[in-house]
């Protein structure tokens, strides 16, 4: 596995440096694995958006690291930005995925240049395109793969010692989503989603 000056790879996995955009030869590479995540409910990523407390929720993260990410500009609100005291940042169902493969790449010790680069390429790229992708690192540069076999490249060549599954990512965001509350973008109206949790301990009370 080779990489070029500008962040593309050679003949193999796509490194993700210093904010290149994709390779278009490796778009042609992309190859089906199973079918992609569907579209949230409730509307999908354009017409829905979640505050910071469910994002953060859903995500996996403290607030504290969500307005941080927010502030130095990491993962920002596409939805919807704060402006000024009181008002509420907005984020989408992607930044909320984007969020969660920030957190993992955090954990595993990625440099934040190349957590950098990796989210300006998960934001460039299109929903398909995000369904079908595995980020590979090995703590040092994030590599994009697009098919088992550019896992396995990557896996033999020494260099990919983990890797993120977006479309699982994505599930699990969506998953965690459908029991919290959206919003509306274009009436702001609160959408009031069905969680377990909150019927569980409703039924304790009037049990109590």
């Amino acid at each position: 596995m080779r990489s070029t000056g500008d962040g593309t790879a050679a003949g193999g996995p796509y490194a993700l440096q210093g904010g290149a955009s994709a390779d278009p030869a490796v778009k042609a590479r992309v190859a089906a694995q199973g079918a992609p995540p569907r579209e949230p409910a409730a509307g999908g990523t354009e017409q829905v958006g979640y505050r910071g407390p469910t994002a953060c929720a859903a995500a996996g993260i403290t607030y504290r690291q969500l307005d941080y990410w927010a502030r130095t500009g990491l993962v920002e609100p596409s939805v919807r930005p704060a402006y000024g005291s009181g008002s509420q940042r907005l984020y989408s169902f992607r930044d909320v995925v984007v969020l969660k493969i920030v957190k993992r790449l955090l954990d595993t010790g990625v440099s934040l240049q190349n957590i950098r680069a990796a989210v300006a390429h998960l934001r460039a790229r299109e929903l398909d395109d995000l369904a079908q992708m595995t980020l590979m690192s090995d703590g040092a540069t994030v590599y994009e793969c697009t098919s088992p076999d550019e896992v396995v490249d990557l896996l033999q060549g020494g260099q990919g010692v983990f890797g993120i599954a977006v479309g699982v990512v994505w599930r699990d965001v969506e998953s965690a989503l459908s029991q919290l509350h959206g919003e509306r973008v274009d009436t702001g109206e609160t959408l009031v989603r069905h969680n377990p949790t909150d019927e569980l301990a409703a039924r304790r009370n009037r049990a109590g």
